[in-house]
């Protein structure tokens, strides 16, 4: 049973009540069937629109959040699942949650000292980026944040399918800095086995080009991960990363 968001440190996420099951399979990318303990098999939403890849495979035991609310159709939430090496969540509505809060706490030391942290920031006149700081001694600086459950051997990757959005982000920010704004790529890798970072250029070369333009430009890149249990998930440690691992 997760506990209460006030049981958690600051900066951290608590995760409503968790029901246990174990995956039977994930289709039509927002849908996974579940068998629970008492033996029930319900269909979760699944709040992740990548592919996933070696994150749902059937037969991992998985936990998932209920909510009673008459306008679902889907009541039960696909949160976590439990790979051989770490708890890794699912649900991607988590990471931008979570790194707000540890800007705001003072946990992310690139990101420290500024006054105001609001998400979901207008950027130009067709785009959002997920967190814009403010402060009055500094350049203003929008943050995008990217999810990232891909993990082989230690060395997390992303993306994990090709994201034609996520190249659009990349020339947002580098046209932002052209702006005199402080711009930064972060990465949250959503596990706990990770040691070290690459651009996935083996699924998606386009992405893995335009990011390290984006960081000759003057785009910054973060990568952390996190700790993650039962009870929650709080920022975790700075993760080394390598722009040119696979070129």
């Amino acid at each position: 049973m997760a506990g209460t968001e006030a049981s958690i440190e600051r900066g951290a996420i608590a995760w409503p009540p968790l029901i246990e099951g174990t995956l039977i399979k994930r289709y039509k990318r927002f849908l996974a069937d579940v068998r629970l303990k008492d033996g029930r098999i319900v269909t979760a939403h699944c709040p992740n629109s990548g592919s996933m890849k070696a994150c749902c495979d059937p037969g991992r035991r998985v936990y998932l959040s209920f909510h009673d609310n008459p306008r679902r159709k889907l009541k039960y939430t696909w949160e976590l699942i439990d790979m051989p090496t770490s708890l890794v969540g699912v649900n991607t509505q988590i990471p931008n949650r979570l790194t707000a809060h540890a800007i705001a706490a003072g946990q992310i030391t690139e990101l420290d000292g500024y006054a105001s942290v609001r998400r979901e920031v207008k950027a130009g006149k067709n785009s959002r980026i997920d967190i814009f700081l403010e402060s009055p001694d500094r350049r203003p600086c929008y943050v995008e944040v990217k999810n990232c459950t891909l993990v082989n051997d230690g060395l997390a990757t992303f993306p994990d399918a090709v994201t034609v959005r996520g190249q659009k982000h990349l020339m947002e920010l580098q046209r932002l800095v052209a702006d005199g704004y402080r711009c930064a790529m972060f990465f949250l890798v959503q596990r706990m086995d990770a040691d070290r970072f690459a651009p996935e250029d083996r699924i998606d070369p386009d992405y893995g080009r335009k990011l390290r333009e984006a960081a000759e430009n003057g785009v910054e890149i973060l990568v952390y991960d996190v700790h993650i249990d039962l009870d929650g998930i709080r920022i975790g440690k700075p993760v080394f990363y390598d722009l040119n691992f696979f070129t």
